[in-house]
């Protein structure tokens, strides 16, 4: 699906990282070019260490590259300011971690009602409602991150990312916790709110049947981004 950086919603040009080290530089990765495409689904495979998630919190703007330039939409991630970019993730991005990053005091609906409250959403209360019943939680909803099994938290953190109608979601690891038939269903419905929403889903992960349903699977080798 589309390659062509015009119709892309997201794309990352001649990206690179470097850390400093106690001993010296440490290269990531380097000269990396990406253009997703709306709607798309793309899997990012790498061994451990290799980069895959410092990847995706650029493509986020959680973090920002030593050299290059991430485009969200119509804006240029890495030209802006740390509060610019939370406005813009607050727009258009989703995030879904392999750790849930659940707020522990804070119910199933209030944890979906916070991105909506962040945003001065009016409602936030109604559209979190919804999310969570398309997650198949509609029954608990009142319930604390530690009363919920880690399926349920998962499907907590994906109504999350999914509530302020993200063009673009994020996944990193995102059955990495969870048993393989838990996981299973996990990927269903990120595919199943993908196809719902025209979402781009793009997703960091080691499970290569989860890979197998992305439209696209790149490697992450070496500091290169290469088709697998």
């Amino acid at each position: 699906m589309g390659d062509a950086a015009s119709g892309s919603v997201l794309r990352a040009e001649g990206l690179g990282m470097v850390f400093r080290g106690p001993d010296g530089d440490i290269r990531l990765f380097q000269d990396i070019d990406l253009a997703i495409a709306q709607g798309e689904t793309l899997a990012i495979l790498g061994a451990s260490g290799s980069g895959k998630s410092t990847l995706l919190g650029l493509l986020a703007g959680l973090d920002v590259p030593t050299e290059g330039r991430v485009h969200v939409g119509g804006s240029e991630l890495t030209a802006l300011d740390e509060d610019q970019r939370a406005r813009v993730r607050g727009e258009q991005v989703g995030f879904v971690f392999q750790a849930f990053h659940l707020l522990g005091g804070l119910t199933a609906l209030e944890n979906v009602m916070m991105p909506l409250e962040l945003a001065d959403r009016k409602d936030p209360v109604t559209p979190a409602r919804q999310a969570l019943e398309q997650v198949g939680l509609a029954e608990r909803m009142d319930h604390y991150p530690n009363q919920l099994s880690g399926g349920e938290q998962q499907r907590v953190a994906i109504a999350r990312a999914f509530v302020g109608a993200p063009r673009v979601l994020l996944a990193d690891e995102p059955t990495g916790n969870l048993d393989q038939a838990t996981g299973a269903r996990i990927q269903d419905l990120l595919f199943e709110l993908n196809r719902a929403h025209g979402t781009t889903l793009v997703v960091v992960t080691h499970d290569p049947q989860l890979a197998a349903r992305c439209h696209r699977t790149l490697h992450l080798d070496r500091g290169q981004l290469v088709a697998a």
